[in-house]
């Protein structure tokens, strides 16, 4: 890459991952969980950012998760420069506007990443992010398109427009998630990419962009860091000025308005792990397709998905297309493809109290 100023790292882990119960849960969501690796998500996600042209991570977490992030950090051999605690969750547009003041919201190009995605070549990722630098740093806000490889409904897509420079092209439009019949026809079209929410852009430009078309968000957001207090890295926002901030995504709030919007399609084996059925897919399977993890026993069954945490032992015998993951007090069994529905799981049990 060109000698330019570092880039800094955001990694956002707010998030509660509940599609992934019962091993996802509020207090102790996907990203800090080991599901593709060894190391956890969030480990996984620093990694694939450090080195000499990039700079200590600031990482936006949950206040809860305060520990968890920095021992997950340490032992992945990551510092966070800074490590701003939400009061609470008001969406990634807010939470971005964090991270963008606790960098001094001047010319440093920001790296924006969802802490809980998997991307499989690391390498095609930094051949991305070095087309995207030059124009991130005249003021472009980039976004980085995911190769569809799917009539994906649950993804917001993007048409790829203009070329700008060698991979990098104008955004022509956002597409909100589509109807099934509108996916398939963007796939046969061609020219269109999912929109993986990876964003590179300076921390100015974006405060701008705020300032622009989001002014009680920048707002809110500036006066939670003032009246903020900091120990060490830790960064505690004042939870009054931010609860006054609008919740919206970077998406809406930004992308979809500010003109000077890029895109770079990339094929970098992404994958947002948004389902058992995703993890399944991605993960290694023995000659039976199952995917098994933890102690578990699977006889004369195929295509099967097992997790079974430490103390718990599984075993299935003479079934197929089967999710079953134990964990704690709760066990999930489902059959392949229905994952989705996990979220039926927690609104009943949050019904039922």
């Amino acid at each position: 890459m060109p000698d330019s100023k570092p880039i800094v790292p955001v990694i956002l882990s707010g998030g509660s991952g509940t599609r992934l119960w019962p091993m996802s849960r509020a207090e102790r969501p996907k990203q800090l969980l080991s599901l593709t690796a060894e190391e956890t998500m969030l480990q996984l996600t620093a990694r694939r950012a450090a080195g000499e042209r990039f700079g200590r991570p600031i990482v936006v977490a949950n206040a809860h998760h305060a520990d968890m992030v920095e021992e997950q950090l340490a032992a992945a051999d990551s510092a966070a420069h800074a490590l701003v605690l939400e009061p609470m969750g008001r969406n990634t547009a807010p939470a971005i506007a964090l991270a963008a003041i606790a960098a001094g919201g001047g010319a440093q190009p920001l790296l924006v990443m969802p802490s809980d995605h998997v991307i499989a070549d690391v390498d095609a990722f930094h051949l991305a992010i070095e087309a995207a630098l030059p124009l991130a740093e005249d003021g472009w806000l980039i976004t980085f398109g995911i190769t569809p490889d799917a009539a994906e409904t649950g993804y917001g897509w993007i048409k790829v427009g203009e070329v700008l420079a060698n991979g990098v092209h104008r955004v022509e439009r956002f597409v909100e998630k589509p109807a099934r019949d509108k996916a398939e026809a963007m796939l046969a079209e061609g020219g269109h990419t999912w929109n993986g929410g990876i964003f590179l852009f300076r921390a100015d430009a974006y405060l701008e962009a705020l300032a622009s078309y989001a002014p009680d968000m920048l707002h809110a957001a500036q006066q939670a860091m003032e009246k903020g207090r900091r120990e060490g890295a830790r960064v505690w926002p004042d939870a009054d000025s931010f609860a006054a901030s609008p919740a919206d995504s970077i998406d809406y709030a930004v992308m979809e308005r500010a003109p000077r919007v890029a895109v770079v399609p990339v094929t970098m084996g992404w994958s947002d792990v948004g389902s058992w059925d995703a993890l399944h897919a991605i993960s290694h399977a023995d000659a039976g397709g199952n995917v098994v993890r933890g102690d578990a026993v699977v006889i004369e069954s195929s295509n099967c998905l097992v997790r079974a945490e430490p103390g718990k032992r599984v075993a299935l015998v003479g079934v197929e297309d089967l999710i079953v993951v134990a964990s704690g007090n709760d066990v999930l069994v489902l059959p392949r493809g229905r994952s989705q529905e996990v979220k039926k799981i927690i609104e009943a049990m949050q019904k039922g109290g």
